[in-house]
C-alpha cells in the first residue's frame, strides 16, 4: 500500500526541517481544508488517539509536549492529562485551529515553531511524537530524538506513533522510523504495539510496570 498523495495519507503532524516534503505543501493543504487528514471522522483516527492514551503509563503529568499539532484533535485530548501542556506546528493555519480547538484548555500552549532546531528550551514528563518523524532526513531525525531526551525528566515518558505503510516522498517508513527512535533515545521501551497499520511505543526511564507503580505486583 502507497500513499501517493499528500491528502490521502494519515496524519498531518508536520514540523520538521530539514524535511522531505516542502513546507508550503502543507500550507496548501490546510488552505483547502480545515482537516485534510479527516482527524475528526475517521475512525481509524478515533482509535489511534484512544489507544495512544491507553498506552501511557501514567494517568497524570505536569507538563507535556506535543509537536506536529496539527488542528489539535490529539492535543485536546492530552490536554485531558498534562497540568500543562505545549502543542506547535510550522504551519500558521494549523496553529490557529489548534488554538481554537484548545480554546477552552487555557494550560495548553500552542507556538508556531520548526523542528528539530525550535525544540523549546523547557523540561518535560511527556513528548508525544506522533505521525512527524517520517517526515524528517535522518540527521534531523537523530537531532530531534537528541534534544527529546536531553528535555526528558526522570520519571518520564516518551511516547511516539507513526504510519507503517510506505509514504511517497519519504525515505522512512514507520518500523524504520522507530528503529532509529529506540537506538538514538536510548531508552527502555516499556510498551510496544505493532499494529498492521502503525505502531505505537513508550519509552521511560522509569522501567516499572503500571501494576507495580500501583503496587498492585
Amino acid at each position: 500500500m502507497t500513499a501517493s498523495r499528500l491528502p490521502t495519507w494519515p496524519h498531518s503532524g508536520h514540523l520538521m526541517d530539514p524535511s522531505t516534503v516542502p513546507l508550503a505543501t502543507f500550507d496548501r493543504l490546510f488552505a483547502s481544508s480545515s482537516d485534510p487528514w479527516r482527524f475528526k471522522d475517521r475512525w481509524y483516527e478515533a482509535r489511534k488517539r484512544a489507544l495512544t492514551l491507553a498506552c501511557l503509563p501514567r494517568a497524570r503529568y505536569r507538563s507535556g509536549y506535543e509537536p506536529g499539532c496539527a488542528n489539535g484533535e490529539l492535543s485536546a485530548a492530552l490536554a485531558e492529562r498534562c497540568d500543562r501542556l505545549l502543542v506547535a506546528d510550522c504551519t500558521t493555519a494549523a496553529v490557529e485551529l489548534a488554538r481554537q480547538r484548545v480554546a477552552e484548555q487555557p494550560h495548553v500552549r500552542v507556538e508556531r515553531a520548526l523542528l528539530p532546531q525550535d525544540w523549546p528550551q523547557e523540561v518535560f514528563d511527556l513528548i508525544v511524537i506522533s505521525e512527524i518523524a517520517y517526515y524528517l532526513t535522518a540527521p534531523a531525525l537523530a537531532d530531534l530524538a537528541a534534544k527529546a531526551r536531553g528535555s526528558l525528566q526522570a520519571g518520564g515518558d516518551i511516547v511516539a506513533c507513526h504510519w507503517r505503510h510506505p509514504i511517497d516522498g519519504c525515505p522512512l517508513g514507520g518500523d524504520a522510523v522507530h528503529g532509529n527512535l529506540s537506538r538514538w533515545l536510548d531508552l527502555p521501551c516499556i510498551w510496544s504495539l505493532s499494529d498492521p497499520d502503525f505502531v505505537l511505543q513508550v519509552w521511560s526511564t522509569d522501567t516499572r510496570s503500571v501494576g507495580n507503580r500501583e503496587r498492585l505486583a
